[in-house]
């Protein structure tokens, strides 16, 4: 080829990497059109076809059909314009990609029947303001008309998922599992009742002290005694048991007998719900946030510790 300003199809296949098939292909549609033809009469292709061919393969892999190609080798629309708009078209397929992609997860995960893969389908699918709607009307049947002094709109923003326009796979799936759990009856009837117990201890409690609740109180006291190994139905745990009763008589203005023991007992069986723990953990990946500890192994203990005790109580009573 020394000299020779031109090149044949075979020429172009060996410079590209494309097959003569391909490049005769885009040399009909004129997007890579020859310069001439050669004395036995097959095409001819100046240097330009080179970068031209470069480019349509680039414009192809990133999934630019042929019509929308050759306006921008010919110029006729700009290429940022054509990018921009394919950018914003991937990353609706993206979205919709990591949607399918959460939901056969979900249903190979859980071994769902097909009626529960189609509500799983729907949830994953639901818009920005179906997914508030959704939310919204959760919440409200937690804590509608129980405020007190409007203490319930922190807890309510902080329990309140908020899917980002591009989320991650694992937000789409925590997303689709936290909107099933949150249409679960007993479990909203579970949530109820904690937040119905919350606004019973405020209402009776000074308004002057510092607001906290029961299960951070256990957490405090119980951490340290799982940490020591110390066995909730022992003597050991009576003085860990008796601190949190007494803060707790602080808290709600109640004596420390065995009427609060039994109110505090119901309280935290109620909180420790093992959905609870699951609702915060997806509520953390969804919202992007670091996932919280469980209380779970702090409340176990001391509902053994009370219960042992309240037990013991009652059965004095009774005999």
């Amino acid at each position: 080829m020394d000299g020779d300003t031109t090149y044949s199809i075979g020429d172009l296949a060996r410079r590209t990497g494309l097959s003569v098939k391909v490049i005769r292909f885009y040399s009909d549609r004129g997007i890579v059109p020859p310069t001439g033809r050669s004395p036995a009469g097959h095409r001819r292709y100046g240097i330009e076809a080179v970068a031209r061919l470069e480019l349509v393969r680039t414009l192809r892999d990133l999934g630019l059909d042929l019509s929308t190609i050759h306006k921008v080798i010919d110029r006729e629309i700009p290429l940022p314009e054509v990018a921009a708009a394919h950018a914003e078209a991937l990353a609706v397929q993206i979205r919709m990609l990591r949607l399918r992609r959460a939901v056969l997860a979900a249903v190979a995960r859980r071994g769902s029947t097909p009626e529960e893969m189609a509500l799983l389908h729907k949830l994953a699918r639901l818009s920005e303001d179906e997914r508030r709607r959704l939310v919204d009307e959760f919440l409200d049947s937690v804590f509608g008309g129980l405020d007190v002094g409007g203490e319930f709109i922190g807890i309510r923003r902080s329990m309140t998922p908020e899917l980002p326009d591009n989320p991650e796979a694992e937000q789409v799936a925590a997303w689709v599992e936290l909107a099933e759990l949150s249409q679960d009856p007993d479990f909203r009837a579970s949530m109820r009742r904690m937040a119905q117990q919350h606004a019973a201890e405020r209402a009776e409690g000074d308004g002057t002290l510092v607001r906290r609740d029961a299960a951070a109180l256990v957490r405090d006291q119980a951490g340290c005694a799982l940490t020591a190994g110390i066995d909730p139905t022992s003597p050991a745990a009576e003085p860990i048991v008796a601190a949190v009763t007494a803060q707790y008589a602080y808290l709600v203005g109640r004596p420390d007998d065995s009427d609060l023991r039994r109110l505090l007992l119901t309280r935290l069986e109620t909180a420790n719900d093992a959905r609870r723990d699951s609702y915060l953990q997806l509520l953390s990946v969804v919202n992007g946030w670091p996932a919280g500890e469980s209380m779970a192994p702090e409340l176990d203990w001391f509902i053994r510790a009370l219960r042992a005790r309240t037990t013991g109580v009652l059965a004095v009573r009774s005999f």
